[in-house]
């Protein structure tokens, strides 16, 4: 039995791991459980799977959900409850589904504590790839994709030379405007944005899907996990999300991974690795599909993603300049304070004006943070 702690239960990726362990309880427990400000599901949550300790985003909350919570269920808060979640429960796999680049400490606790890691976020690499890659290797530690994207390539690289790697291909959906021109984007609402036509994700990583940049932060994090250029990765819109990504070799021969677009299935792979088990999806039927279509990547049309080519180009701070105003930008649209296409005008504003610096801590991380997201406030 594997026990894992689940950084972000109350999200997307955190709610469907739950599901994926509900689903086969013989070989899963579930000793950590982390989440925000929704009291009311972590309750829940801690009632069904019964973890050894649970953290809250705020003392206030930490302190509304402590009397429901089961028997032997610690409970604390912050950070830190986060830190301790991460690295303290006997777990054998964290599952970091914490949306944005406050997952990154825990990331590293874990990572010093030689937990495996299940990693849904992906603004961990983005922001300190380099950091956290040479971190996981001193220390032994496997990290294990969880974003389709990712765990399709991870599973066609499954038994082949690294060095014989020429492309890898990052399949997008295209997004909720996939369908519309640039001058048909004037206008769009938050709720057209958010109506995702393949896969039922968080408010947040459906405008990234919408605006490119969720692709363009996944291409960055495949450059850390798989220690490829920039050069060697590339991405095609694939509307019907079937082949979740695929790999050319030296000899021209490719290798993909297909499935119905559905996270339990990346999820439960990463959980059960190097095993494959019984998962609760639905079954891949081509013939029924009948024709798969794709299109070649326009950065015209797709400025966002562009940019973030050329952030992780420029590495150092730049990826994370653009991951923290992007955060701020998509939150703005979200509140209804910018337009949709304001999101993209805001990270070539400060992208323009940020001074690319090297960074090599978490401290020089969190500067660049702070300044990216004040300016992003601003424009």
């Amino acid at each position: 039995m594997k026990k894992l702690s689940i950084l972000g239960s109350t999200g997307s990726i955190g709610t469907q791991t739950l599901d994926v362990v509900a689903h086969d309880p013989e070989r899963y427990e579930v000793v950590g459980l982390t989440a925000g400000a929704n009291v009311d599901l972590l309750i829940e949550q801690a009632k069904k799977f019964k973890p050894a300790i649970v953290s809250l985003a705020s003392k206030e909350a930490a302190d509304a959900a402590r009397p429901h919570l089961p028997a032997g269920t610690a409970v604390t808060y912050g950070e830190e409850g986060l830190i301790e979640v991460a690295a303290a429960a006997d777990a054998d796999i964290v599952v970091t589904a914490i949306m944005g680049s406050r997952g990154l400490p825990a990331t590293l606790a874990a990572i010093d504590a030689g937990k495996t890691i299940g990693l849904a976020n992906k603004e961990t690499l983005v922001t300190a790839g380099h950091i956290v890659m040479e971190r996981a290797k001193q220390r032994g530690v496997t990290i294990l994709p969880i974003d389709s994207e990712h765990s399709a390539v991870f599973q066609c690289l499954n038994g082949e030379n690294r060095r014989s790697v020429k492309q890898i291909t990052l399949t997008a959906s295209g997004g909720s405007f996939r369908d519309r021109s640039r001058e048909q984007l004037e206008g769009v609402t938050v709720a057209e944005a958010l109506n995702h036509p393949n896969w039922a994700m968080g408010a947040k990583i459906t405008i990234d899907s919408a605006t490119m940049v969720n692709k363009g932060l996944e291409v960055i994090e495949a450059r850390w996990l798989f220690d490829v250029t920039y050069d060697q990765i590339d991405v095609i819109i694939h509307p019907e999300s079937i082949i979740h990504s695929y790999v050319e070799f030296s000899d021209h021969s490719i290798i993909a991974q297909l499935g119905m677009p559905d996270m339990r299935v990346p999820i439960q792979y990463a959980l059960s690795y190097p095993e494959r088990n019984a998962t609760p999806t639905n079954r891949l039927n081509l013939a029924e599909i009948g024709k798969l279509h794709f299109r070649e990547m326009d950065f015209v049309r797709y400025p966002c993603l562009r940019l973030a080519f050329e952030c992780g180009r420029l590495g150092q701070s730049a990826p994370a300049a653009f991951n923290a105003a992007n955060e701020v930008a998509v939150a703005r649209f979200l509140n209804g304070e910018i337009t949709f296409l304001d999101i993209e005008r805001i990270l070539e504003t400060v992208i323009s004006k940020h001074e690319v610096t090297n960074i090599n801590d978490l401290q020089m991380i969190a500067e660049v943070d702070t300044w990216a997201r004040r300016m992003a406030e601003s424009v």
